[in-house]
């Protein structure tokens, strides 16, 4: 009730002295509101909107007063300290929704009810529009200090994805890959989801680090170590914003070209096996990914100089070595997706040709005689038009007998035949199985002799007075016209009615002016190892006539 408003009833009092009654503490339920009223209830509704009760203060409903100030408590208690996330949305809601039954409550009481005290409704509107300032700018410093603890939640982000980089920087790539994948999430989520956050501002500078550290192999030149981390980095623009990586989207490119050339470079002529060891997959992956760049243009110089290095080096020490080399980069050549280096691989399979035969020679000359004679035997049975296969044909022979008589290897056989008189050695098979002879000195061959026919096995004792005496029996020939020299022999027996026959090799010196002739037989040892008397070591020479015999 306004100050000086008063309401006089006549006729009311208790004595008869005409005494007024003093007015009552709340407007009455029924009639007309007091005067002033709807600017009381609108200091009331104002005063109830700042969340402190003071329109319920002002209207002495202590109690409902106190269910304000508890709201606003619940409110601070949920809110503080401020969260990235805020203040829960059904809290909010439910205490706005407080906020407004209070205010209306306070309106509807203010406006039925005569306030005591000396208070200006008008004065309290103004108090209520100035206190409303207050839960206003709280929500604007709660909001404030709610973008900050967002903004500090980024930066530990941020730094969570540092980290992973530091500890995936120790590891071998492949290890580390998924932390690499991790660390990349977190920055890929700050820079699209969150752009103009601090965290994503420094987001750049964490991604230039983070491509140094996959990258380290290029950086310290491991090329092939390199090439794997790179093509990965080389993805990333297929999941992550290109705005966001900025000048990083393209940067893998010429490193990764690099890596690829130098490490398949340095892997050429490795295997020839196609498996990606002798350099084919990652230069095919450089000329197929990158065929403008500058390293791709290197690819067929580098493969045609490491071609006549290897070449050159065929007549080095080492002519095997460099002519699987040979092998891996022709083959090398021949897979790559470039006319131009396919074309390489004939330079490479020519050289080849010509390091099968030194190769084999050198084996030779090392005296490794089974190497050399398949070395060359196969050289001979696949380059069949080559002016060298009799030479390679005649080594082989010649190293099939050092095989079995070391003298044989002492040297190569002579590429040309000599000149001047020859002599005929005549040689007779008295064996029941074919036998094939081979021979080295200042010429190389080899002879086969069929089986004879009705020719049985002797006796140690028996062989050298009766070998290839019989009358009247045809033994099998075979006629040599050798030059004068030292020869070495080896007689290789067939199977079949001579199974078990061993072969065994002889030599002797061929003088000019002699005819020679020679028999080879079988000898039949005693499987119980008895007694007998044996044939003289068969390695010795015989000169004319020569004796020859194979024991079983």
């Amino acid at each position: 009730m306004e100050s000086g408003d008063r309401y006089d009833v006549a006729g009311y009092g208790s004595g008869g002295d005409g005494a007024v009654p003093p007015p009552p503490s709340h407007a009455p339920s029924v009639g007309p509101p007091p005067p002033g009223a709807p600017l009381r209830a609108a200091a009331a509704a104002l005063l109830n909107l700042t969340g402190l009760g003071l329109g319920y203060a002002l209207l002495g409903r202590w109690g409902r007063a106190a269910v304000c100030w508890a709201a606003t408590a619940v409110l601070l208690w949920v809110a503080l300290p401020a969260d990235p996330d805020g203040v829960p949305a059904g809290v909010l809601v439910g205490y706005l929704l407080v906020l407004v039954l209070a205010a209306v409550d306070g309106g509807r009481i203010a406006r039925r009810s005569a306030v005591g005290g000396a208070w200006r409704p008008g004065l309290a509107v103004g108090l209520g529009v100035v206190l409303l300032a207050v839960p206003a700018g709280g929500a604007v410093v709660y909001g404030s200090a709610r973008d900050e603890a967002r903004e500090q939640m980024l930066l530990e982000r941020l730094e969570s994805g540092d980290e992973r980089v530091a500890t995936a920087s120790g590891q071998p790539f492949e290890a580390a890959k998924g932390e690499y994948g991790k660390a990349l999430d977190v920055y890929r989520a700050l820079g699209e989801d969150h752009p103009g956050s601090r965290a994503a501002k420094l987001v750049p500078d964490r991604l230039k680090a983070y491509y140094d550290a996959v990258s380290a192999p290029y950086a310290k030149k491991r090329h092939c170590e390199a090439v794997a981390p790179l093509t990965y980095l080389r993805t990333l623009p297929d999941s992550v914003d290109k705005r966001v990586l900025g000048e990083l989207a393209a940067w893998p490119d010429t490193p990764l070209a690099e890596s690829l050339y130098a490490c398949g470079v340095s892997r050429l002529g490795g295997s020839g096996s196609g498996s990606g060891g002798d350099g084919d997959t990652e230069l095919g992956e450089l000329l197929r990914t990158f065929p403008e760049s500058a390293s791709a243009r290197r690819v067929a110089p580098a493969i045609d100089e490491r071609i006549k290095d290897q070449v050159t080096a065929l007549k080095g020490a080492e002519p095997c070595t460099a002519t699987e080399v040979l092998r891996g980069l022709g083959a090398t050549a021949s897979r790559l997706p470039d006319d131009s280096v396919k074309k390489l691989s004939a330079d490479a399979d020519e050289g080849v040709v010509d390091g099968v035969y030194a190769c084999g020679v050198d084996q030779f000359k090392d005296e490794k005689f089974g190497a050399a004679r398949t070395t060359l035997t196969d050289f001979a049975r696949t380059y069949k038009s080559d002016g060298r296969v009799r030479q390679a044909r005649n080594i082989a022979i010649a190293a099939e007998i050092a095989d079995d008589r070391p003298a044989a290897g002492k040297r190569l056989p002579p590429s040309k035949r000599p000149g001047g008189a020859r002599m005929e050695l005549v040689i007779s098979n008295d064996a029941p199985n074919t036998v094939e002879v081979l021979y080295t000195g200042p010429v190389t061959g080899t002879v086969t002799l069929r089986a004879c026919a009705g020719c049985e096995r002797y006796s140690a004792s028996e062989g050298p007075r009766r070998a290839c005496k019989a009358s009247g029996r045809n033994y099998p020939k075979a006629r040599l016209q050798l030059p004068a020299g030292e020869y070495h022999f080896l007689y290789k027996h067939g199977t079949g009615a001579a199974a078990r026959v061993d072969s065994y090799s002889s030599g002797t010196r061929v003088q000019p002016g002699y005819t020679y002739t020679s028999c080879t037989y079988v000898i039949e040892r005693s499987p119980f190892d008895l007694d007998l008397p044996l044939l003289p070591d068969p390695i010795q020479p015989v000169v004319s006539p020569w004796g020859a015999g194979s024991s079983r």
